[in-house]
């Protein structure tokens, strides 16, 4: 049984990031300006939607240098970083798996130990400057996002790319606990609910005694609640709403809907033309039907 939990769960953690994640400047909607600005995190994180990793990283590396004690900055480049990997692997398509025996199948596949090292290093910077902020602020949003993210990417790198499933369990469990920290002070802060959305619905489509183990191990089981913290993110979300949209599409075409699927899939193909996986998997579940 443990084996089916860590198998399947691999699912949800894969997407409490990926392409995770961002880095996320929090407002509450109440507090917005007037007058919207776009910063280099914007820009950034719209090149890695387009799959512009170089581009996105000389923007993170700008936003560093202007904003060096942002944990923002370094767990945005560590975004930048894994999604280059997944791009270069191929693993971003198996997220479209409609059952869990086809994810399980997925070949083993073989990382770049230097990408790993760089990742692993803006992370630690990321976490050394958000508890640094924390201990000043314990309730400074930013910091609790950067935690929240950085969690999240260490999970779906254990568990795409490494396949240390019980791994990315514990971390799975770190983001969702920062995730309802922020939640706590920040109730508009709706990019944090795609840190909890996706494994709510993962684990409440499981049998119940296998959510009854992951509730006793501090992961919720809510399928209807995760869905609905994912349309939250994508209607309301500002860096992570396209990614909820892609965690949505996985969701309708795991419940059968495929229709509702492509819809998400084809509004994120116009808005991200330089990302070739929307037409492939639009393609793809077009020709299914």
């Amino acid at each position: 049984m443990m084996q089916r939990i860590v198998n399947s769960r691999a699912l949800a953690v894969a997407m409490c990031f990926l392409m995770a994640h961002s880095v996320f400047s929090f407002a509450a909607a109440e507090d917005a300006p007037t007058v919207s600005t776009t910063t280099a995190l914007d820009t950034g994180f719209s090149k890695l939607y387009n799959l512009d990793f170089n581009a996105a990283q000389k923007d993170f590396g700008s936003w560093q240098t202007l904003h060096p004690d942002d944990p923002m900055g370094p767990v945005s480049e560590a975004a930048g970083f894994l999604f280059s990997e997944f791009n270069r692997l191929g693993i971003l398509e198996t997220q479209f798996y409609e059952n869990d025996s086809a994810f399980d199948k997925r070949p083993k596949v073989a990382p770049d130990p230097i990408l790993k090292q760089r990742f692993n290093q803006a992370i630690a910077r990321s976490e050394n400057l958000a508890h640094a902020r924390l201990t000043k602020d314990s309730k400074d949003r930013d910091a609790l996002f950067a935690l929240t993210l950085s969690s999240g990417l260490q999970a779906d790198y254990a568990a795409l790319i490494e396949k240390r499933n019980l791994a990315s369990l514990r971390f799975t469990k770190e983001a969702s606990a920062n995730a309802q920290q922020l939640l706590a002070v920040c109730h508009d802060c709706y990019d944090a609910l795609l840190a909890t959305g996706f494994s709510k619905y993962i684990i409440g489509s499981m049998a119940a005694p296998v959510r009854w183990i992951l509730r006793m191990g501090g992961l919720p089981a809510d399928k209807e609640g995760g869905i609905a913290d994912l349309q939250v993110t994508a209607a309301h979300g500002h860096y992570l709403a396209p990614f909820a949209r892609v965690l949505l599409s996985i969701a309708y075409v795991r419940e059968k809907n495929k229709p509702a699927a492509i819809q998400l899939l084809s509004g994120l193909r116009q808005e991200f033309p330089g990302n070739t996986l929307f037409p492939r998997e639009i393609a793809r579940l077009e020709a299914a039907h």
